[in-house]
């Protein structure tokens, strides 16, 4: 019986979740407009600083994968069982660095 509530509950439990958090959405931007408040003027960033914040983060993560590949493949002995490490800590620190200069640019564009 409990192999058979696992692929029930979690499709479940997904679009419950899905389900809220497009609720609590809409009923925060419904407050906002009774209040006087356009919802799209208060977005945190303007889109183009948004694009490239994922766009300089997804760059980053694969450039880590890659060096990770290269570094497994050419210089590092097969050692399974710290693989997958190098693999993690590269694209995180590449994706850490992306975003580095993600914020660096905005910042400066938004001084200016």
């Amino acid at each position: 019986m409990e192999g058979i509530l696992i692929p029930i509950l979690v499709p479940l439990g997904f679009f419950a979740l899905l389900f809220g958090w497009r609720y609590l959405v809409s009923k925060e931007n419904m407050a906002m407009l009774q209040n006087g408040l356009n919802p799209k003027a208060h977005s945190p960033l303007p889109q183009p600083y948004q694009t490239l914040k994922w766009g300089l983060l997804l760059m980053g993560a694969g450039l880590g994968l890659f060096l990770a590949y290269l570094l497994d493949t050419y210089t590092i002995p097969h050692d399974r069982e710290n693989e997958a490490a190098i693999y993690f800590s590269l694209i995180a620190f590449f994706g850490g660095l992306g975003l580095i200069i993600s914020y660096g640019i905005e910042k400066k564009a938004l001084n200016k």
